[in-house]
């Protein structure tokens, strides 16, 4: 079983630029698909990007599309969400999530979640 552990999350300035990581555990590690997500309080989990098992082919939400960049490292066992030109709206928890099909985007889909990390974009 694959447990996931993410980092990064902190204050940062509109315009700047973090970069969240997300460590696995668990030999399988490699055979998932790994997706981002993001929620604020009272809303649902949002998706923001996917990457897939290989690590060859992402997926993004309209809304980051152009900024935010997911990679990954199989020999490592880790995800990276590089996230630029932030924007006060991108503040929330952002979660990193392991799935079995990459072209699913629900969070219902994705069996494996992190414990979150939290990003706050200041104005």
């Amino acid at each position: 079983q694959v447990q996931l552990v993410e980092s990064g999350g902190r204050l940062v300035q509109a315009g700047g630029s973090l970069r969240l990581s997300c460590a696995a555990s668990g030999r399988t590690f490699s055979n998932y698909a790994m997706g981002w997500f993001r929620q604020t309080p009272g809303k649902d989990r949002e998706f923001v990007g996917v990457i897939n098992y290989s690590g060859v082919y992402t997926t993004y939400a309209d809304s980051v599309r152009g900024r935010f960049t997911i990679s990954r490292d199989n020999a490592k066992n880790m995800v990276n969400l590089q996230m630029n030109s932030l924007k006060p709206e991108d503040t929330a928890d952002y979660y990193c999530a392991a799935g079995v099909n990459y072209y699913r985007h629900d969070a219902d889909s994705y069996s494996i979640w992190g414990q979150g990390t939290q990003v706050t974009v200041s104005s």
